[in-house]
């Protein structure tokens, strides 16, 4: 099974989860977009788009949308008596100057405010009140306050044109903000596809033709030239060459492949042509899989998002309240003018665009810089708790080290020397699908020992393998070997066996010639990621089913703080919750289907991308290569992200809690009554300042994810 199609096939799962348990609690926001979404549909613009290419349709609608309401409103502004008396310029006595106002602010009221009008009305049909409703109220009562006053029905101060323009003018600069952030994300997504070439050389009873990737099927053969990209996932059959994966692993360091050696979609090989068998196309490949999880993790909600919608709910009604005591209190003291000047003030302030964009513009962005890194955020919440992680407890075998034994050192016996042994042992190995005893032929090949003709191969399980070389008969095999001859352990390995390496033993015709040492390599980088942990006072432990010789061997040579040792799969998930019992906020990292229950059990489970479908589905965050390190910029981004969002709920939130009582009026005994035009800038002020902060998360160094 591919990358791809575990990747894909757990996030479908997850999608369809989070979909069901998390219908309500997107409602304010998906209402919100799907409002914005009809409107541009309604334009013209959505069916020219496919794919992700329709958040590029959003992006170009609002754009376009912005620029024309700006035009718009620039007479609008200069040609309003409030906004002249306010800068201090005086306006012609010209009937036609006194209707460009109320005329041009009418066309930005159901053109440039349709997106916000619209939206209003679906969060009042879903009755539940919140951010589009509020907006269209604000902009509702400036249209009508104004025309009443442009009519003189009213009197007072409402001559609000121009407030309208800007409110209209600043929330079209909002969602086109937004939207070119959640293109932006996509388009990680698409420069994922737009790897893929355009078209696949298949090779055809010796012929080549060339056709579509999307026409490729499984078993076709391809043929990839130098600097070409490989169209499907597949298998090499033909030739060697070094492949960039970077769009894969985030390695920037090409991998050599050869025959044999998996392949994947849009990766490219750099210097020589491959010929290359298909295994997976579509939905099935790395990259549709990859794409399939970026996407879910951008649907997905999380606590921080359900608090903002829900703050947003709570400050319609915070803004309704006001506005109605703001009515009563002005009217009571006889005041009536001043009242309905200081309630429709109330109202056209309090607009919460800027909590809005709080959290979904950091959320999103902080998702593409992760993927753009070889990290996939499959939950958000994953993300978010991150950041209070003061445990990593990894698993040894294909996290820490490399998960496949290699022979470390080669003891012979007697007249025989070590590349002897070692030949013979390979001999005997040829046919076994064993791990060991492919890393044994595996070291024979890269010493460039000569390995000899064998035959009649045997396996005995438990015991070793045994084969007929130039007559003699050599067995390989562990302890029960050298118990069935009656024969002694050669004196090196005793201390190999203290080391915690694993022992096997060649035997000609009985006789022990050597002994073989063999183990799991520890990756390099484990080094750096486990150094960097400690030097941010995170304690870090290692989980194995391994023995504790093994087990300690590779944690005191990485300096791990503390180790689980022999733990059987399932109580893996029992020493996390051990850890949780101690106080501690656990990330569990792993990559096989038995730590599944323990990347559950964790507050954050990270899954090594080339683990098993069953490791990945149990993961809130997976690294799509086999780099501990990633774990690092996972949790630098997390804490990077949650600051930019408690900035951005504080400025937002803290905006409309503060302006609100000013503009009702609460400190006119003293004097002091916020002015329409300096409440609605100071708002204006604050959406672009959450959005433009929600952007410097781009500049975060993720220090470790950039290896």
């Amino acid at each position: 099974m591919t990358i791809g199609k575990k990747l894909g096939d757990r996030a479908l799962q997850s999608h369809d989860e989070h979909s069901a348990s998390d219908h309500h609690d997107h409602h304010d926001h998906a209402d919100h977009h799907d409002a914005i979404h009809s409107e541009h549909a309604s334009h013209g613009g959505h069916g020219d788009h496919g794919g992700h290419g329709g958040h590029a349709g959003h992006v170009a609608h609002f754009r376009r949308l912005f620029w024309i309401m700006t035009v718009i409103a620039i007479p609008v502004v200069a040609c309003s008596a409030m906004f002249a008396q306010l800068i201090g310029y005086s306006l012609p006595d010209n009937p036609i100057i006194t209707w460009v106002s109320p005329i041009l602010g009418t066309l930005m009221y159901f053109w440039g405010g349709r997106p916000f009008l619209s939206g209003g009305v679906e969060e009042i049909k879903n009755r539940q009140p919140g951010m589009m409703l509020l907006i269209a109220l604000a902009i509702t009562v400036a249209f009508a306050s104004s025309w009443l006053s442009t009519l003189s029905i009213i009197s007072g101060d409402l001559d609000f044109w121009w407030e309208l323009a800007l409110l209209i003018v600043i929330m079209l600069l909002g969602h086109w903000i937004e939207m070119r952030s959640l293109a932006q994300t996509s388009s990680a997504l698409d420069s994922l596809a737009a790897l893929l070439p355009d078209e696949a050389e298949r090779v055809v009873d010796g012929e080549i033709e060339k056709v579509a990737p999307a026409d490729l099927q499984v078993d076709d053969e391809v043929l990839v030239r130098p600097g070409g990209s490989v169209p499907a996932d597949g298998d090499i059959i033909d030739g060697s060459s070094s492949m960039d994966e970077s769009m894969v692993t985030g390695e920037s360091t090409t991998v050599s492949k050869s025959a044999g050696d998996h392949v994947v979609a849009g990766t490219i090989s750099t210097d020589s042509s491959i010929r290359v068998r298909i295994t997976a196309v579509g939905d099935d490949t790395t990259l549709a899989g990859i794409n399939k999880l970026v996407e879910d993790a951008q649907e997905s909600s999380s606590r921080t998002q359900r608090l903002a919608d829900r703050a947003a709910a709570w400050l319609f009604w915070y803004a309704l309240g006001a506005a109605i005591l703001t009515a009563i209190v002005w009217f009571a003291i006889g005041r009536p003018d001043s009242a309905v000047v200081r309630t429709i003030t109330v109202l056209v302030i309090a607009c919460p665009h800027a909590l809005g964009l709080a959290i979904p513009l950091v959320v999103s962005i902080a998702t593409e810089r992760a993927a753009r890194h070889g990290i996939l955020i499959k939950d958000r919440l994953a993300l978010e708790t991150m950041r209070k992680v003061n445990a990593v407890l990894f698993d040894k075998t294909g996290t820490l080290t490399a998960g496949q034994p290699q022979v470390l050192d080669v003891e012979a016996v007697g007249e025989q020397s070590a590349d002897t042994v070692l030949a013979w042992a390979a001999a005997a190995e040829m046919e076994s699908e064993h791990p060991l005893a492919k890393a044994i032929v595996s070291a024979a090949q890269d010493r460039n020992v000569t390995i000899p003709d064998a035959s009649d191969h045997s396996s005995q399980p438990a015991v070793g393998v045994s084969a007929t070389i130039d007559a003699h008969t050599v067995e390989v095999g562990g302890p029960a070997l050298l118990d069935s001859h009656g024969r002694s352990a050669v004196e090196a390995t005793d201390q190999w066996s203290k080391d915690g390496a694993i022992v096997l033993h060649v035997l000609s015709d009985g006789e022990v010639v050597g002994a073989i040492k063999l183990g799991d390599e520890v990756r390099p980088e484990s080094r750096k990621a486990i150094e960097d942990l400690h030097a941010s006072g995170t304690e870090v432990v290692m989980i194995t089913g391994d023995a504790e010789a093994v087990a300690h061997k590779v944690a005191d040579e990485l300096n791990i703080d503390r180790v689980f040792a022999g733990v059987r799969p399932e109580d893996k998930a029992s020493q996390v919750e051990k850890l949780q019992h101690e106080g501690k906020t656990v990330a569990m990292v792993g990559d096989g289907v038995n730590d599944a229950p323990a990347l559950a059990q964790a507050d954050v489970g990270v899954a090594i991308g080339a683990g098993t479908d069953v490791a990945i589905g149990s993961a809130g965050v997976i690294l799509a290569s086999d780099d501990p390190r990633g774990v690092l910029a996972v949790r630098t981004l997390s804490r990077a992200t949650y600051r930019k969002m408690k900035q951005n709920l504080w400025w937002a939130a803290g905006y409309n809690l503060i302006s609100v009582p000013l503009a009702a009026g609460v400190l006119a005994p003293i004097g002091f009554v916020m002015p329409m035009s300096v409440g609605a800038l100071l708002m204006s002020a604050s959406t672009v300042i959450v959005a433009l902060n929600a952007q410097t998360l781009r500049k975060v160094d993720l220090g470790a994810a950039d290896y």
